[in-house]
């Protein structure tokens, strides 16, 4: 079962995954600090159809109400996926740094391995 899972791990470019590990940390910062710095707010055309009679005020309060409330929660979501998108920019780069440590350490035992090898052949045919 383990099998198609090192498969799949041999397939993976580490490489050009270890290459651009930075700059996927260095975009999800910079989205970050883009997050923290408020937006002008942009100029909206009038949503009410003039046709129909004008709304009284409490209705235009309601909406008004309404629609911060709603601005409010999208900037909180939006805040939270950006932190989510850092985060993991930063445990990718992470995970990719361990698992060069490891190949360097996998080859590092296969050379120990072999040299071993050779010692206790050498050895025997002495």
């Amino acid at each position: 079962m383990a099998l198609p899972w090192l498969l799949a791990l041999k397939v993976i470019p580490w490489g050009d995954v270890i290459e651009h590990a930075p700059k996927v940390l260095n975009a999800a910062r910079k989205l970050m600090d883009r997050q923290k710095t408020p937006l002008p707010p942009v100029p909206r055309a009038d949503p009410l159809d003039l046709g129909q009679a004008p709304p009284s005020l409490g209705e235009l309060k309601n909406r008004l109400v309404e629609a911060r409330q709603l601005i409010d929660q999208q900037s909180v979501v939006q805040e939270q996926m950006a932190q989510t998108l850092t985060e993991l920019a930063e445990q990718n780069a992470r995970l990719v740094s361990a698992v060069e440590l490891l190949r360097v350490r996998t080859r590092l035992l296969l050379w120990v391995a072999v040299a071993l090898a050779a010692g206790v052949i050498w050895a025997m045919l002495r």
